[in-house]
């Protein structure tokens, strides 16, 4: 019987070892698991340097119209906001009684110098006083030579007009009558960092793209490169005309002006593969070796699509996870569910 209740003893301790053993072991498989994540393989792409400027578009000519004269009553405006007008054509005429005045004014001194030029020749008046009377009717002329001027105004240049200050019969003062804008052909001034002041050349290419056109993009060409640098800056000043015949831009639209700057080859991943490390503003990957997860630091580039330029921290060649980052740390068993390259 002793023998007996012994033997069950050593049976029910073996059964219960074994129990033992076998949860331990189920306790390491589940440690060591392998995380299942989605790859991509860093490739070497040839991307564009692409360098954006804000900015706004700009008439290419606008001109105040102003009279030289002040104090002159406007007899009629001949054109309003919005009209078209070409180079040279009348558009204002200011009241013509002081110019009158002034021609009688006029008609009066030259008849006063030719009757004393022959009382001169026989000795009847002095040189001074017939070089005083030279004077008076040269000024005269000025007078009114510059009142013919302003009397009858022209516009300077062909555009449209986008202001007017006065109406007909207002005595004009120090502001503006007209406002006029050349919009047929546009300009854009960017102010580009200095480490591009070799690379940008007039007559380069730009393109223009305005936010009421999503989507779309007007071509530029560099037309004029300022030659000093701003010192606070760090910038030169460039501009970029437009070919507006169409009229789908106008002045004071919101612009960014998009150079190209040439190419390189870079490093490229999706961009989904670079995780920003919480509270900081460094980034990192995770590189996938021999079913192991390396964390690493990189430093990015620019963006292309959805892919990432990576400067530092990778090689062409390593692949990296681009899923599964919330269970993912370094040193980790990983197990690859569908790598893939990296599509341009």
């Amino acid at each position: 019987m002793k023998k007996s209740l012994m033997f069950m003893f050593m049976a029910a301790s073996l059964v219960a070892c074994n129990s033992t053993s076998n949860d331990k072991a189920t306790t390491t498989e589940e440690t060591v698991t392998a995380i299942t994540v989605k790859t991509a393989v860093a490739e070497i792409h040839t991307i564009d340097l692409l360098e954006t400027y804000t900015s706004e578009v700009m008439a290419y000519k606008e001109n105040d119209i102003t009279p030289a004269a002040q104090g002159l009553h406007i007899d009629r405006i001949h054109v309003d906001v919005g009209d078209n007008v070409r180079e040279g054509q009348v558009i204002v005429t200011l009241d013509q009684t002081t110019l009158k005045q002034q021609e009688l004014n006029l008609a009066t001194a030259q008849d006063n110098y030719d009757r004393m030029v022959p009382v001169h020749a026989a000795g009847g008046i002095s040189d001074q006083q017939l070089t005083q009377m030279k004077n008076t009717l040269d000024l005269q002329k000025e007078v009114v030579e510059n009142l013919r001027k302003n009397s009858t105004i022209k516009s300077p240049i062909s555009g449209v007009v986008t202001a007017r200050n006065f109406e007909n019969g207002d005595l004009f003062a120090s502001m503006p009558i007209l406002h006029i804008m050349q919009i047929d052909k546009l300009k854009v001034m960017a102010n580009v960092s200095e480490q591009y002041f070799t690379s940008v050349k007039v007559g380069d290419k730009v393109d223009i793209e305005v936010d009421i056109y999503p989507g779309q993009q007007f071509e530029g060409q560099v037309s004029r490169i300022n030659p000093a640098l701003d010192a606070r800056t760090r910038t030169f000043g460039v501009e970029i005309t437009i070919q507006n015949k169409s009229l789908e831009l106008r002045p004071g639209m919101y612009a960014r002006a998009i150079f190209n700057m040439g190419q390189r080859q870079s490093i490229m991943i999706p961009d989904q593969a670079v995780q920003k490390q919480i509270g900081s503003s460094e980034r990192f990957v995770y590189v996938i070796e021999n079913g192991v997860a390396d964390y690493r630091f990189v430093t990015d580039g620019r963006r292309v699509g959805n892919m990432i330029e990576i400067l530092e921290g990778i090689e062409a060649g390593d692949e990296v996870a681009t899923t599964s980052f919330a269970r993912l740390m370094n040193g980790a068993l990983v197990e690859v569910e569908a790598p893939a390259v990296a599509e341009e």
